[in-house]
């Protein structure tokens, strides 16, 4: 079993399980690889140390050992650090899937559907789609708030 390290194009870092390199290789060349987070196909291998099993290599001894009060401050930061953002993904990825949940996709005819929604020619709704930077800055003009959402792709499977 083979465990890379693997980011997509949008920066996001995951890893993936793979039976070989060969199968690595495998599914990157039938489009199989994926980002977990956004769906962003552009999956590039990160640079990993290999794990070495040493036979003859022995525990350090107690006297040598660092108890957990002598890790310097900012090392331990570090790990709280790690924490808490994965948390924060976590949050963000079920804010995401709230909202994906309970908006109606309207797809490219999203400007124009918010504009009905707006002037009260539609039924008031919840609405989500794509909009290109010159649509949302006039949609911005006539009042009509409207914002990003940075996640890329919805995910093709609920995340874990």
């Amino acid at each position: 079993m083979k465990v890379l390290d693997l980011r997509c194009g949008a920066g996001h870092g995951f890893e993936g399980w793979f039976a070989s390199e060969d199968d690595y290789g495998s599914q990157r060349e039938r489009g199989l690889l994926d980002c977990p987070v956004c769906g962003n196909a552009e999956v590039t291998r990160l640079p990993s140390a290999p794990r070495l099993n040493l036979s003859g290599a022995r525990a350090p001894a107690a006297s040598q050992a660092q108890s957990p009060a002598a890790v310097p401050a900012a090392i331990a930061g570090t790990t709280d650090l790690a924490v808490h953002g994965n948390a924060a993904t976590t949050r963000f990825i079920e804010a995401v899937a709230e909202l994906l949940k309970n908006t109606q996709d309207v797809g490219p005819r999203f400007a124009e559907e918010a504009r009905r929604i707006h002037y009260g020619e539609s039924e008031a709704k919840a609405i989500r789609g794509q909009a290109t930077p010159q649509e949302r800055e006039a949609l911005a003009d006539e009042g009509i708030e409207v914002f990003t959402l940075p996640a890329g792709l919805p995910p093709k499977t609920s995340l874990q």
